[in-house]
């Protein structure tokens, strides 16, 4: 296994450095991406956070780390067949503690190359809180999706220009410590960058003329570090993804700077296929980073034999029910549940105990990882 020493040493001046993007190396050409994505088997996974954690500020801080914890779930992530994890990080974490974090992210990649689970790491998220703050994180709202999640930068950061370097540094130093190890599966760099939050909070004002200008800077530095791993960033939204004259100017950066494309449905199966044909009229790899939300339409049967077929890479949102409570479904902020189950899970595949909500879904997912690429066995097989 191939990893990359820590420059500790070099963290204090990697929190002032600025970045260059002339530096940066150039974006894959399909052909590289393509050769690449060929050496891969299936991915299939989930995006991950312990079910000890609210948000990704409680399961990499020091004081809320749980390793024991991801290491039993991610021994029964293997189990069922998932070699891959979508993990999100934070701009504070790094500006608190970056030589912890370092540690803790080489410590919970060591977990899951234990179990033959590679990591794709997110820098940055604009869902849900626009407000985030280091330190201990408010406990769930009863009844209530993914009460505790905050996004990076947040408002105050995304418009500050004095901060962009330090954000650009918090990518590169990350990205430097790791180019070279075989336990990333790829970097994304920002999660759903023109989604104006969710949840009750105030949509934070122009946000995507800030995203747009502070998107092809993040992958500059991500690139300035030379990764020998993919770098990518998702479109979520719209029904022309195939057509450029359709995409806002977000996404057609998304779409411009990713080495490998990915995207995000939560919808029925005839749609995702659509969709997933359109980002594969690139003539790119194409992975889906978030699907599965039961309520709506997505769902394990109907939409994984499609990615299968289409060697498509599949992280669906939830993995253990926990602090996050995403077996609530979005309308939660509206309506918490607060005394009533949902009547199915929205998100999720395992009791925090370990029992599958749903033996099938185990079943097919394992069923799936295990037959050749473009394979779909027929059920029981």
């Amino acid at each position: 296994m191939i990893r990359r020493t820590f420059l500790l040493a070099g963290a204090a001046l990697a929190m002032t450095a600025a970045v260059s993007p002339a530096r940066a190396r150039d974006q894959w050409t399909k052909a590289q991406a393509n050769s690449w994505h060929a050496k891969q088997p299936w991915q299939v996974g989930a995006n991950y956070t312990p079910a000890t954690a609210i948000n990704q500020l409680e399961m990499f801080q020091a004081e809320t780390w749980d390793p024991q914890r991801i290491d039993l779930e991610l021994g029964w992530a293997a189990a069922m067949g998932m070699n891959v994890m979508r993990v999100n990080l934070h701009h504070l974490l790094w500006e608190t503690d970056a030589a912890g974090l370092k540690r803790r992210m080489d410590e919970f990649m060591t977990i899951a190359a234990k179990h033959k689970i590679k990591t794709l790491w997110i820098f940055f998220d604009s869902c849900w809180d626009p407000n985030p703050v280091a330190g201990p994180q408010h406990p769930p709202i009863p009844g209530v999706h993914n009460s505790g999640s905050v996004q990076s930068p947040g408002a105050d950061r995304l418009k500050d220009a004095s901060q962009y370097g330090k954000l650009e540094a918090y990518v590169k130093d990350l990205v430097t410590t790791f180019a070279k190890d075989d336990r990333v599966i790829g970097w994304d760099i920002w999660n759903e960058p023109n989604n104006g939050g969710g949840g009750h909070y105030t949509p934070t004002k122009d946000k995507n003329k800030y995203v747009a200008l502070l998107l092809p800077r993040f992958f500059a530095a991500a690139r300035a570090a030379d990764p020998v791993q993919p770098l990518t960033s998702g479109v979520w939204i719209g029904e022309h993804w195939d057509d450029q004259t359709k995409l806002d100017a977000v996404e057609k950066i998304q779409i411009r700077e990713s080495d490998i494309l990915s995207f995000h449905d939560y919808s029925w199966a005839e749609k995702f296929e659509v969709r997933a044909k359109q980002m594969l009229s690139y003539g790119r790899p194409v992975w889906c980073t978030e699907y599965m939300a039961r309520g709506n339409g997505s769902t394990f049967d109907n939409t994984l034999p499609i990615a299968k077929k289409l060697n498509i890479a599949m992280y669906n949102w939830g993995f253990v029910d926990g602090k996050m409570q995403t077996r609530f479904p979005w309308d939660s902020w509206k309506k918490p549940y607060t005394y009533e189950e949902p009547t199915i899970w929205f998100h999720d595949i395992l009791h925090f105990d370990g029992k599958p909500y749903r033996q099938a879904e185990v079943d097919l997912i394992k069923r799936l990882a295990a037959a050749p690429k473009g394979v779909v066995p027929a059920s029981g097989k």
